[in-house]
Parts: structure tokens; C-alpha cells; sequence
């Protein structure tokens, strides 16, 4: 057998931080990823999202249910399985959220875990390039973040509508307060993704003999007199099972969707449902799986002039070799863009302390439900999400074996806020596509395709064409003891199981109000330094 002092589940955002922060101190810790190592080249270029997040070798692709409030329809989803895990697949886009989504975990009983506490471990993980605050931002950090380097004149068009539909331009929405429209901040750097794996887990093999072992099936948590000792894993996804022994402690991070199934898989989860599919109960825990959150999100499709830059048309033909010749010598390009270039948080009560909803834009038209395919004629696209849903769904197992996809219910917009912010953000951004700067170029809104101009006919349009943004969060739930659904403590310690903890989007209490992967970061910078702190006690 052999033996490390951590196992670590997962070489995704939180994995490969671990292993940096844990292997830096002595620690012997051996990372097991279920997908592929990440020699894909199109990792590494932003704008190789449009092939990456198609590529089955390295995402998992699973469907989300639908329920009548989305009107019945399968959403498909996919995650990062590769080194790196979403964060090699993801849009890149930096939005750590809002004060008080820090603030509000610390109030549901996880002391530490205020605003004012993780700040620090927001810094630690970031290398800031662009200005903004010494006081919010990290200079010195291992993933290099910047305003996205690529302007063009369709976003400063879109820019300028929000200030003339009453936003005001923010300097630095990771600062001091988020409201306001700026370019996005992106993990991306002289033309390339900084993901995890090559900002945290290279580094952590390089330096400190880290053991990397990918293609590597987690087939269960071995659990034994309450303790986590060991993972049960098959190389190459085989019938062959091999056993790591962790002296430490096992770290779950697997995601949002794969930890509660592994978990589960292992025999921690509601016993119900674990003894229907034969699994021996190891401890009873209603809260695994539940709780799931997510950003549901709703686009605008308008088609512009030609001969105003849209992605549509400078990425193909002769345009697009400029293009990627000015990426070759470090310019500024298409090539590094990322899923969007602008940013805008907004209130439905301009006197409120919080924003409500989030606006992004793209000068590219998407082919409808379609993500990462472009439209053949030139266009711009708008997109709506709110930031704090409060919606809940669930993952749970629908099988023993960990080949099998969970299942996934998000239900989505089950509340009546839930619905009415979303009207109110596709109403405020179709303002935006009305205004006098966007007015000049805009030839006409192609989705949704038929007029909505009463608040009923926009709940019609989002509930038949929202879809997910990739954020899952909250299905392994931080609390104290006392709430029957926390999955873990303040320490992202699994409850009743010794030697157990989950490190990653999952721990969530509530959704922060932005993109998830700045977050989940921070949340592995944090648990690091806590367990450290625990095995020196």
C-alpha cells in the first residue's frame, strides 16, 4: 500500500492549491485526478474554450433535470476533468462576490469566515497586474489576475450605454464595492490561462516531489471505526482497485457535484438513500447533496453592422491570422479573450447596500443554448444572472458505481424573487441595447425572437431559455453540528468522521454574488493554513 500524509481528491481548483500549500511545509501528499493529465496546448490559449469545453476527453458531461418552472428541459452541464478542473475549461472571469456574502457565512455559525477574515486568502492566492487597492488586492500570489487587456470599441459601446442607463464605471469591482460596469478582470496573463494546475500544482511537483496520478477513478472514502484512513481508487478507470493509506487526513475536492456522490458512494450521506442502492452506512447525514445552488442565466442576442470588430468576424478568415499573429508577439488579441469582456453589477433599489444582479456582454453573437459556438453574422451578446438565488436543488447518487452520472436538480427559479430579479435584470438589459450608444450600430434583437413587453412575456423567455452558468456551490454545506444539513464544520471538517474534510465549492453555506473559481481559491488558501495550524496543535 502506499501511504501519504494527505490524499487529496480532486486536482481541480481547491486540489492543486492544496498541494502546493500542504507539499511547501514537509507534508508528503499524493493528488488523484480522475481525468487526463492537461497537455491539451488549447488549455493554455483563453480563447481555446471554444474547443476545450466540447472535449469529452477532458470535461465531464452530465444533464441537468428540468422542472415546469424551466419548462421541463434537460440542461446539459459540464465540468473540468483534467488537471486543473474547471479552472483549465472555465471563462476565466475573476469576481471574488460581495462583502456581505462573506459576512453572511460567518453569521450562519461559521466563525472566520467573515469578509474581513478571508480577504487575506483572496490576496495570498492572487497576483493583481492592473492597479486597484493594496488593501483588497494581492501583489504576490501564485494566479496572475488583470483587467482583460483586449478593448474593443462594441464593449466601450455597451460601457457607455450603462452610464447612460444610470450605471456608473467602477475602477475595481473586487475592491471596496462591487456595483458598477467595468472590462472583466480574467485569469490571464501576456496572452494565457493561469489555472490552477499550472499557477499551484506544477510548481507543487517541481518543488516538493508532489505525487500526481491522473486517470485515476476514486472509487470510495475508506472509513473505518469513524475515521477516514484511505481512498480506494482504479488506474486507468480499470476492475483493479489500489489503496492510498493517508496518515493525515483525506481531502475531498471534487467539486460541487463529485464530492457529495463520492461521499455518498463512501457511505456518508442520507441513509434512506444509501441503503436503497446497498451501500453500508457510515454515517447518517441528510445535508450531502442538498443544498445545491447555482447562477441561472438568460442571454440577449442582438446582430450588428458590419465592419465593427464583432469576435464573429475577426475570428475567422484572414482577420483571425492578424489575430493570432498579434498574439504570437504578445498584443492584445482574440486569442486571449475570454467567455466575455464586460461586467456590470446593479441594484433593483439604488438606495440598497447590495447588488442584486449581474449584466455581461460579449461582441460576439452565440448560437442559441449554445455556449461556445459563434453565430455566422456579426453580433453582440448580452447576459443576466442573480447573484444570490434562492433556489436550492440537490446531486445524489442514482447508482453504486462511480462510472454512473449523478443526478442533478438544480430547481431553478422555485422562487418568486428568484423569477423577478431575473425580469428586472433582462429588462435592464435590454435598456442598455436600447440606448443611444448601442442604438447606432444595433440592427435588431435576434433573441429573444419575439417582443416581450410585459413582465409575464420576459418570465416566458427566461423560463424556456435560461440556462446553467456553471457555478454549483453549496452541496456539502459549512455549519456547526446543530444544523441538520451542514455537511462539514468552520474547519471543513466532515462531522462525526475523523481525518475526513472537503475542500471546495461544495462548503459553500450560500452562492457568493459572482463566478465561483476566485472563491473556491481563496476557500484553499484558507483551509490550508487550518490544517496546518490543526497538525502542529
Amino acid at each position: 500500500m502506499d501511504e501519504f500524509d494527505f490524499v487529496i481528491v480532486g486536482a481541480g481548483t481547491a486540489g492543486c492549491c492544496l498541494a502546493y500549500r500542504l507539499g511547501e511545509k514537509g507534508y508528503k501528499v499524493c493528488v488523484l485526478e480522475a481525468g487526463p493529465p492537461d497537455r491539451n496546448p488549447l488549455i493554455r490559449i483563453p480563447s481555446g474554450i471554444m474547443k476545450t469545453s466540447h472535449d469529452k476527453k477532458i470535461t465531464w458531461r452530465y444533464e441537468m433535470q428540468g422542472n415546469e418552472n424551466t419548462k421541463n428541459r434537460m440542461l446539459p452541464t459540464y465540468y473540468g476533468k483534467t488537471l486543473g478542473g474547471s479552472s483549465a475549461i472555465n471563462g476565466m472571469c475573476y469576481n471574488r462576490g460581495q462583502r456581505s456574502d462573506f459576512d453572511n457565512w460567518a453569521s450562519e455559525g461559521n466563525p472566520g469566515w467573515d469578509f474581513d477574515s478571508v480577504l487575506p486568502y483572496f490576496k495570498k492566492s492572487e497576483q493583481y497586474y492592473t492597479g486597484g487597492s493594496d488593501y483588497y488586492r494581492g501583489r504576490s500570489g501564485p494566479v496572475p489576475v488583470g483587467l482583460l487587456q483586449r478593448r474593443d470599441k462594441l464593449t466601450d459601446r455597451f460601457i457607455e450605454g450603462c452610464t447612460q442607463s444610470g450605471i456608473d464605471i467602477t475602477e475595481d469591482y473586487n475592491g471596496q464595492k462591487q456595483d458598477g460596469v467595468s472590462y472583466i478582470q480574467a485569469q490571464i496573463y501576456k496572452g494565457q490561462r493561469w489555472g490552477s494546475a499550472h499557477a499551484y500544482l506544477r510548481p507543487a511537483r517541481r518543488k516538493f516531489g508532489t505525487d500526481v496520478r491522473t486517470n485515476a477513478l476514486v472509487r470510495r472514502v475508506v472509513i473505518e471505526d469513524g475515521r477516514a484512513t484511505a481512498v480506494d481508487y482504479s488506474p486507468g478507470w480499470g476492475r483493479e482497485t489500489r489503496r492510498i493509506t493517508a496518515r493525515q487526513s483525506v481531502i475531498v475536492s471534487a467539486g460541487a457535484t463529485m464530492s457529495p456522490k463520492l461521499l455518498q458512494l463512501s457511505g456518508v450521506g442520507p441513509s434512506k438513500l444509501l441503503n436503497d442502492f446497498g451501500i453500508e452506512v457510515k454515517r447518517d447525514m441528510q445535508g450531502v447533496g442538498q443544498n445545491l445552488s447555482d447562477h441561472y442565466s438568460v442571454r440577449l442576442v442582438a446582430g450588428v453592422k458590419s465592419g465593427h470588430g464583432t469576435i464573429n468576424e475577426v475570428a475567422r478568415g484572414l482577420p483571425a491570422v492578424r489575430e493570432a499573429l498579434a498574439w504570437l508577439v504578445g498584443k492584445p488579441s482574440v486569442v486571449a479573450q475570454s467567455s466575455m469582456s464586460a461586467f456590470t453589477f446593479c441594484k433593483r433599489d439604488p438606495d440598497a447596500q447590495e447588488t442584486d444582479y449581474s449584466l455581461m456582454f460579449l461582441p460576439a453573437s452565440l448560437k442559441g443554448g449554445m455556449t461556445r459556438k459563434l453565430d455566422d453574422y456579426p453580433g453582440v451578446t448580452g447576459g443576466a444572472w442573480q447573484q444570490r438565488p434562492e433556489s436550492r436543488g440537490y446531486v445524489q447518487i442514482q447508482s453504486k458505481e462511480m462510472e454512473e452520472p449523478p443526478l442533478i436538480y438544480p430547481n431553478f427559479l422555485d422562487t418568486e424573487l428568484d423569477c423577478q430579479v431575473l425580469v428586472d435584470a433582462m429588462k435592464h438589459l435590454r435598456k442598455i441595447f436600447d440606448s443611444p450608444a448601442m442604438k447606432e450600430v444595433v440592427t435588431g434583437v435576434t433573441l429573444p425572437v419575439s417582443e416581450c413587453n410585459t413582465d409575464e412575456e420576459w418570465l416566458d423567455y427566461i423560463r424556456g431559455n435560461g440556462m446553467t452558468s456553471y457555478h454549483n456551490a453549496g452541496t456539502c454545506k459549512m455549519g456547526p453540528s446543530s444544523d441538520s444539513m451542514a455537511v462539514v464544520d468552520e474547519r471543513l471538517r466532515v462531522h462525526g468522521i475523523d481525518g475526513l474534510r472537503v475542500i471546495d465549492g461544495s462548503v459553500m453555506p450560500t452562492q457568493p454574488s459572482g463566478n465561483t473559481n476566485g472563491a473556491v481559491m481563496m476557500i484553499a488558501e484558507k483551509a490550508a493554513a487550518m490544517i496546518l495550524e490543526d497538525v502542529s496543535a
